[in-house]
């Protein structure tokens, strides 16, 4: 009796399904080199948009205290700090505030309280964060950044 091509066994080569360990090796090694080129300039625009976002902040806080400035007549002391823009300082005549939409004084993009003196050194006032080290000086991501430059 004639056998039918679909009944019986293959006696051919087995099928092989899947990978081989050679080749999983090789893809986790592409994986690897590609991690190793693209991860680094990846984290150097994540410190880029870092820096970008505490001068826009810098920016956004220094237009507060100049409205602060004209309502109050001065901008609010050291000691009063930035607070002085979302809570009245006491015996504060003038004050038509917060003087900030979400009625809290933020933090830098690390974390970080901004750094404000008032008189200050480099204009009206000093307003400046100290970036993701927060120490004075560095570059990339550990530079100041300042309301003054």
């Amino acid at each position: 009796m004639p056998q039918n091509k679909y009944s019986g066994q293959n006696r051919s080569r087995p099928s092989s399904k899947g990978f081989t360990l050679i080749e999983l090796l090789v893809v986790l090694v592409i994986l690897g080199l590609l991690a190793g080129l693209v991860g680094p300039q990846v984290m150097k625009h994540v410190g880029d948009s870092k820096t970008k976002a505490a001068a826009l902040q810098i920016e956004e806080l220094s237009a507060a205290l100049d409205i602060y400035r004209l309502e109050v007549g001065h901008y609010p002391a050291s000691a009063q700090g930035l607070q002085a823009l979302v809570q009245q300082p006491e015996n504060q005549s003038g004050w038509n505030g917060p003087y900030l939409r979400k009625r809290v004084v933020p933090k830098d993009p690390w974390s970080q309280e901004y750094h404000y003196r008032y008189p200050g050194e480099n204009g009206d006032f000093d307003l400046y964060s100290l970036g993701a080290d927060n120490a004075a000086g560095g570059s990339s991501e550990n530079t100041d950044i300042v309301s003054w430059e």
